[in-house]
């Protein structure tokens, strides 16, 4: 039996739920695209967060503690693309003349799992504190791995669905508008918080 799994549980609610580029981006997708067309997102943020944490407890974490600078670079390839997201998101709705697609598909979402600063920073926390070293590791690995898979889909799926609920007060191309500043707007203060 897992000892510490109501801390897991709580942890991984938290990290899952709150705002971050992956939940802002699940928002913008569901209220722009709908549900259906924003399965490739959901899909891709929650196994390639799985995977990221698989990777982490294969022996990826201790490459990241034996070499911190890597972080470091992560996090800036991922502030980089984020900064990229928030533009295609603001200003795509302003040429009418574009067909309108998701700014992002399985395959990119899954990748970026692996540059997601948050999510790095989550998932080398998670493994850390949640999967004792011994003779449980592999047991542990395996629940937390299992948590956490639960819990991202939960999560990335309850914001699409936010989004897609707000879909219903945009009477015009204002309020759509807006909407979208306000997720690319989001997506640059997630950068600029993962500094501080």
């Amino acid at each position: 039996m897992y000892p510490n799994i109501l801390e897991l549980i709580l942890f991984c609610v938290a990290a899952g739920f709150t705002p971050g580029p992956n939940n802002i981006l699940a928002s913008y997708s569901g209220f722009n695209f709908g549900i259906r067309k924003s399965l490739p997102l959901i899909l891709g943020v929650t196994f390639g967060y799985t995977t990221l944490l698989l990777s982490l407890a294969t022996g990826l974490i201790i490459v990241f503690k034996t070499y911190p600078i890597l972080q470091n670079i992560l996090k800036i390839l991922g502030s980089g693309f984020l900064i990229y997201l928030a533009y295609k998101i603001s200003f795509h709705s302003q040429n009418q003349k574009q067909t309108i697609k998701n700014p992002v598909n399985f395959f990119k979402t899954f990748l970026f799992q692996f540059i997601n600063p948050k999510g790095v920073i989550i998932g080398i926390i998670t493994i850390s504190t949640f999967v004792e070293s011994g003779s449980n590791y592999i047991v542990h690995s395996i629940v937390v791995i299992g948590v956490s898979f639960l819990v991202a889909a939960s999560s990335i799926t309850t914001w699409c669905l936010l989004g897609k609920f707000l879909r219903r007060f945009a009477t015009n191309k204002f309020f759509l508008q807006g909407f979208n500043y306000v997720m690319s707007f989001l997506l640059i203060v997630c950068v600029i918080l993962i500094y501080f």
